[in-house]
């Protein structure tokens, strides 16, 4: 009788391949984070939450950023029209649209200033590190590397249901239209992560490059969760 042994460096099959990936995601991103879950128990004071959402806002005026630095390096007019759409998402086609001016009405429900928010004069350092580290990641990896690593999006849509019931049920001081970049995210998380998945899984042909995508997106769930960290010591003074 006869075995046959499958190399070491063999590539994943498609659906292992997948299985890895969403492992990543949901065994390793953020909501698991011990803020979090204070968040959505309803156990933060003001400040904390006001102290989240600028240092939260930090990252997201950098999403479009890093979605230029990918678009960039696409090779097709297919590919570069869907990852601008994540551009126009946040940036919005208009003044006053856009996922970016939502956190800023989030942070005016949550009693901050815009201007505040628009400075950052208060984002901690280590949320500087995190934010700047993402960028260069996209900024130096190949494609492949940049689109995997925004596959936390798998988990968002979740996370962003969660997070709006514990807002309604903990926090009614926060004004109702506040949230709006939450519910707008449920269904653009769901589009963004099944057309970032397919892209992965239909360039990662070798057994490296599927490791490498996988790196990836745990290194973006360690960016995340370091967010997260740099939040919860920071013990962010009433009006940070």
């Amino acid at each position: 009788m006869t075995t046959t042994l499958t190399p070491v460096d063999a590539p994943w099959s498609r659906a292992e391949f997948e299985a890895r990936l969403r492992a990543v995601a949901e065994e390793r991103y953020h909501d698991r984070h011990a803020f979090h879950l204070r968040m959505h128990s309803g156990a933060l004071n003001p400040a904390e939450l006001r102290c989240w959402i600028v240092n939260r806002f930090h990252y997201q005026r950098h999403i479009p950023v890093k979605d230029a630095l990918i678009t960039a390096k696409l090779d097709t007019p297919r590919l570069r029209r869907m990852w601008l759409r994540r551009i126009q998402d946040h940036d919005g086609q208009h003044d006053g649209e856009g996922g970016i001016e939502r956190w800023l009405r989030l942070g005016e429900a949550a009693g901050l200033d815009r201007e505040t928010l628009l400075r950052g004069d208060t984002v901690l350092p280590g949320v500087r590190l995190m934010v700047d580290g993402y960028v260069n990641f996209c900024r130096l990896r190949p494609p492949l590397e940049g689109v995997a690593a925004s596959l936390t999006e798998l988990s968002a849509p979740d996370l962003m249901r969660t997070r709006i019931n514990a807002f309604e049920r903990h926090y009614p001081w926060i004004e109702p239209d506040g949230l709006g970049y939450f519910r707008t995210r449920v269904s653009q998380g769901h589009r963004d992560g099944a057309e970032a998945l397919g892209l992965v899984l239909g360039w990662a042909r070798t057994r490296e490059e599927q490791e490498r995508a996988v790196a990836a997106l745990r290194f973006k769930c360690d960016l995340l969760w370091s967010l997260l960290d740099a939040v919860a010591h920071a013990g962010c003074p009433e009006g940070a």
